[in-house]
């Protein structure tokens, strides 16, 4: 495979128009990720008190699932929050809907559950039960609430999916409240909410925490969320619930990922504090001062340094914006793709750079396009040893994941300065072989 037929098969920023087309991969076929969906919806039911997942599928998901949760105290063990409805080949043939209400039945005797997410996987999705009519019949049945969660991995890259439909369809759950003043923290996946810049700052500021999806809250906290000020979306993956919530219930939302950049940090912060009807609190000028600082003093350091983007726990068209900003040079851009909270960010980095741009988590053919670009830098998951071979060092960022606000900043600065010290030395030859 020769690296410049590679790149020919990949456009660059500037040429992307429709970011679902012309995006592409650098094999034919496409890679569907480690994960399925179904996964994704047990990592966020997993967070639910109270709730209970009903898998619909073959017996190699109820397996994989059950599994997965068995050991898990947050699941309950072998008897716990994890059911399986197991198909055969008469169901799909003629269906598994009147299966399904049996084993809702069944489950409605055996546990007295607040709420129950029945999840299908691909094979009841190819055969074509109407499961969001199933769900709900079972709740007006029962008067426990049931919602469909779809987890089909043929339309899916990964099992980012589960989780966002899994939080989505907690909006069946929430009834309308008075304004208490709190916040809703929705899309947290890594690290805990608590151990972040931002909820000292909001704890500090007086402010309560309502629930958080799918890091963990209760069935109840889920019903009583439109009580919140604002809700805080922090991964794109809690956006299509937020927008429900300020559709049905008037909440606004606030955007607030795991951006790198102090500009963007600061307005985040004065967005949230404007829909809380608070002043900003006195310690966040300070915060900002210093992530500055941080950028002023690494600036000289990293101007011209080029650089690949992998995955990182950061948002990536904004951390590349944002180190495009500071002189890098981005050589070629892994993404899922481009949506409109990204469109100032590719402005950003259009005016200095049209990296080419490809579909992520495909890391074997970006062996022949090493050879091509020779970066200085690999951001995300990789073999360090084979980057090593190559002249490139790594930048470690999964600490990241647990961090929100200014502290974003100077940790990405540190892993990028410590990461092209490395560079260095491999291509003076002390760290090659």
């Amino acid at each position: 495979m020769d690296g410049k037929e590679l790149l020919l098969r990949l456009k660059t920023l500037s040429q992307i128009e429709d970011p679902k087309k012309d995006i592409h991969g650098l094999t034919y076929a496409q890679f569907p990720g480690t994960h399925c969906p179904l996964m994704g919806a047990a990592m966020a039911v997993r967070g639910i008190r109270g709730a209970v997942m009903m898998i619909v599928g073959t017996d190699e998901c109820a397996y994989y699932t059950k599994h997965m949760t068995i050991h898990s105290e947050d699941w309950g063990g072998l008897m716990g929050r994890c059911v399986s409805v197991t198909i055969d080949q008469h169901d799909i043939t003629f269906g598994c809907a009147k299966k399904v209400e049996e084993a809702f039945a069944e489950l409605m005797d055996e546990q007295k559950p607040e709420a129950v997410f029945i999840v299908t996987t691909c094979v009841p999705e190819i055969i074509g039960d109407d499961f969001d009519a199933v769900a709900e019949a079972m709740w007006e049945k029962y008067g426990v609430p049931a919602m469909a969660v779809h987890t089909e991995h043929f339309k899916c890259e990964n099992h980012m999916p589960g989780v966002e439909r899994t939080i989505t369809a907690c909006f069946r759950l929430m009834e309308m409240q008075e304004r208490s003043g709190g916040v809703n923290v929705i899309g947290q996946r890594m690290g805990r909410f608590e151990d972040t810049e931002l909820s000292r700052v909001l704890k500090n500021a007086g402010v309560s925490i309502l629930a958080q999806l799918p890091s963990g809250c209760s069935v109840e906290e889920i019903r009583r969320a439109p009580a919140a000020q604002v809700n805080i979306v922090v991964n794109d993956i809690g956006l299509p619930l937020a927008r429900k919530m300020k559709q049905r219930f008037g909440t606004p939302y606030v955007f607030f990922d795991k951006f790198t950049d102090p500009a963007h940090i600061a307005a985040a912060y004065e967005n949230l504090f404007s829909f809380l009807n608070l002043p900003l609190p006195d310690e966040l000028p300070e915060l900002r001062r210093a992530a500055e600082e941080a950028a002023r003093q690494a600036r000289d350091t990293l101007h011209g340094v080029t650089f690949m983007y992998g995955n990182t726990p950061f948002r990536c068209l904004e951390c590349c914006a944002y180190m495009t900003s500071l002189g890098m040079v981005p050589q070629l851009i892994q993404s899922h793709g481009i949506v409109e909270e990204d469109a100032e960010d590719v402005q950003r980095i259009l005016v200095s750079s049209d990296p080419y741009m490809t579909q992520a988590a495909n890391i074997s053919p970006l062996q022949y396009i090493y050879d091509e670009l020779h970066p200085m830098l690999y951001l995300g998951h990789e073999y360090p040893m084979r980057l090593r071979k190559k002249g490139i060092a790594q930048v470690h960022t999964d600490m990241g994941g647990g961090m929100l606000g200014y502290e974003v900043t100077p940790y990405l600065l540190k892993q990028l300065l410590a990461s092209l010290e490395e560079s260095r030395e491999i291509r003076k030859g002390g760290m090659n072989g």
